[in-house]
C-alpha cells in the first residue's frame, strides 16, 4: 500500500505543515507581544499600585513567551528554506521557476521573512535578555541597571513593532504565491524587481535599527495595521508592474 505522504509531494505537504505550525506560533506570539502584552505593560506603568506586577511578569512570563517566539521563528525560517528548495526541485529547477508568479511573490515574501527572523535573533532576543536579567537582579536585591534595560527594551520594541508591520505583507505574499496566479512577461527584468524590493526593505529595516516608529506612523496598533496594508498594496502593485 502506498501512502501519499511518503511521496515527494507528500514531503512538500509535511514541510508545509511544519512551516504553517511554526509560523502560527511565531506570528501569534509576535501579535501577543505587540497587541496585548505591550499595551498591558503601559497600563501597569501608569498605576503605581500595579507597577511591581510588571517585574514579576518580566521575570516569569516573558522568558517563556520569548522561548516560543524565537524558536517559532527558527522553525518557520528553516522549514521555509527547505520548502522553497523542494518546491523549486519539483517545478524543474530555478530556470523554470524564475519566470513564474509563484517565485515573484515567494521571493519577496521570503526576503521579508528572513529580515524578520534576523530581527528576532539579533535584535529582539538580545535586548530582551538584558531586560530580563535586570529584572532578576533587581528582585534579588542586586545592582540593577535601569538605563541599560530601558535602552535595550526600546531597541527590541522598535524591531518588534517593525516585524509586526512586515508580517502583514508577508502573510499576503505567502498566500498570493500559491493562490493568486498572475500573468507575467517571461522576459521581465528580475534585477529591477530585486532593486525595488531591496530599496524598500533596506530603508524600512534601517528604520527598525536606528529610527523611530513615529517616522512610519506605526506606534499604535491601528497605525501598524493601516501602514502594513499600505505597504502590502505598494509591494503588490510593484510586483505586478515590474513583471509585465
Amino acid at each position: 500500500m502506498n501512502f501519499a505522504l511518503f511521496s515527494m509531494q507528500g514531503s512538500e505537504m509535511l514541510l508545509r505543515f511544519i512551516h504553517y505550525f511554526a509560523g502560527v506560533v511565531w506570528i501569534g506570539m509576535l501579535y501577543y507581544f505587540n497587541f496585548i502584552q505591550g499595551e498591558w505593560f503601559k497600563e501597569l506603568d501608569a498605576d503605581e499600585k500595579m507597577k511591581p506586577s510588571r517585574g514579576v511578569a518580566v521575570r516569569t512570563l516573558v522568558p517563556r513567551a520569548l522561548a516560543w517566539f524565537r524558536y517559532g521563528a527558527l522553525g518557520t525560517f528553516l522549514s521555509g528554506v527547505f520548502l522553497i528548495g523542494l518546491k523549486v526541485h519539483l517545478l524543474g529547477g530555478m530556470t523554470e521557476v524564475f519566470r513564474t508568479s509563484w517565485w515573484a511573490y515567494i521571493s519577496v515574501g521570503g526576503a521579508f521573512g528572513t529580515v524578520m527572523f534576523l530581527n528576532v535573533w539579533l535584535i529582539i532576543w538580545p535586548g530582551q535578555k538584558i531586560v530580563i536579567a535586570n529584572a532578576k537582579q533587581l528582585a534579588a536585591g542586586g545592582a540593577a541597571n535601569p538605563a541599560a534595560a530601558a535602552a535595550a527594551a526600546a531597541k527590541a520594541g522598535l524591531a518588534s513593532r517593525h516585524n509586526t508591520f512586515f508580517s502583514i505583507p508577508l502573510l499576503f505574499l505567502m498566500g498570493a504565491a500559491s493562490h493568486l496566479p498572475s500573468q507575467m512577461n517571461a522576459d521581465y527584468n528580475g534585477w529591477i524587481l530585486c532593486a525595488f524590493i531591496a530599496v524598500i526593505l533596506g530603508a524600512l529595516e534601517l528604520n527598525a535599527i536606528k529610527g523611530k516608529t513615529d517616522y512610519l506612523k506605526i506606534t499604535s496598533i491601528m497605525g501598524v495595521t493601516h501602514m502594513g496594508i499600505i505597504l502590502t498594496a505598494i509591494l503588490y502593485v510593484g510586483i505586478e508592474v515590474l513583471t509585465k
